[in-house]
């Protein structure tokens, strides 16, 4: 079964609200609230591939130094497997901006919950929640 890696953030704001993307008609899993990322292309590293998808899809600019490890999805889909790092990121340069046809919010950590996602992200919930 082939492995998928693909890079995640939590971008939380001075209110400590974490952003959720609604994905997008035509997807796989649409309608699903994700943490903002994608894929990591080869030779790319997750930290380089979670800049380069953050500035793609919400218009936003961030370092390398700003993206603090916090936790990784490990999920078996059907078709792959899916490895996810996530990191927590405060610090950012622009206002998030849908450029891929998502809907965007910012949701409470105690308020994750009501959010349908896929399911790799699920566990992810409840770490961020104790976290902030």
């Amino acid at each position: 079964m082939k492995t998928v890696l693909v890079s995640a953030v939590a971008l939380i704001d001075g209110d400590g609200r974490v952003l959720l993307a609604q994905r997008p008609e035509g997807k796989p899993m649409a309608g699903l609230w994700e943490f903002p990322g994608g894929k990591v292309e080869p030779d790319e590293s997750p930290e380089a591939a979670l800049i380069r998808e953050l500035d793609e899809e919400l218009g936003i600019g961030t370092w390398e130094s700003c993206l603090a490890p916090l936790t990784f999805a490990s999920h078996r889909y059907p078709e792959f497997h899916l490895l996810m790092p996530l990191f927590a990121c405060r610090k950012w340069g622009g206002i998030p901006a849908p450029r891929e046809n998502q809907v965007l919010k910012w949701v409470r950590p105690t308020d994750l919950k009501s959010y349908p996602m896929p399911p790799a992200d699920l566990p992810i919930i409840p770490i961020l929640r104790d976290w902030l």
